[in-house]
């Protein structure tokens, strides 16, 4: 997939992530958010699936299937949803642990607990 149309998706997801905050506003939980992110991206024309398994391979043995990524969208971006008081690095930390352990490049951090969205709203980019 082209950096071009990682872009796209990542103003579309955006986008998505405006409306849903504007709709629910902040203050339920993640779980919330989620199904909503995810109804909403789909409305837009976009594959998204939830809660994808990502399995942990320690020393070439495989450990299982032990880390969730929230939401994949068109099998290339990683969506992390937070509904906290704020985004940490340790959250920030995870979303770039993932993009390695699925190789890929592009990742959004979104914390719906937030009175501006854009204030909880961070992309994370891995060998872009």
């Amino acid at each position: 997939m082209t950096d071009e149309r990682l872009n796209e998706i990542g103003a579309i997801i955006l986008d998505a992530a405006i409306t849903v905050h504007r709709e629910l506003g902040p203050g339920l939980l993640e779980s919330a958010y989620q199904i909503a992110l995810k109804r909403e991206i789909e409305l837009r024309g976009l594959k998204v699936r939830a809660k994808v398994p990502i399995e942990l391979i320690y020393k070439d043995v495989p450990l299982g299937k032990i880390y969730e990524i929230d939401l994949l969208v068109e099998e290339e971006v990683i969506i992390e949803n937070k509904s906290t008081e704020g985004i940490t690095p340790i959250f920030i930390a995870q979303v770039i642990t993932y993009l390695k352990l699925h190789n890929k490049k592009l990742g959004y951090l979104i914390n719906f607990n937030e009175v501006l969205l854009k204030d909880g709203f961070k992309r994370i980019v891995y060998k872009f």
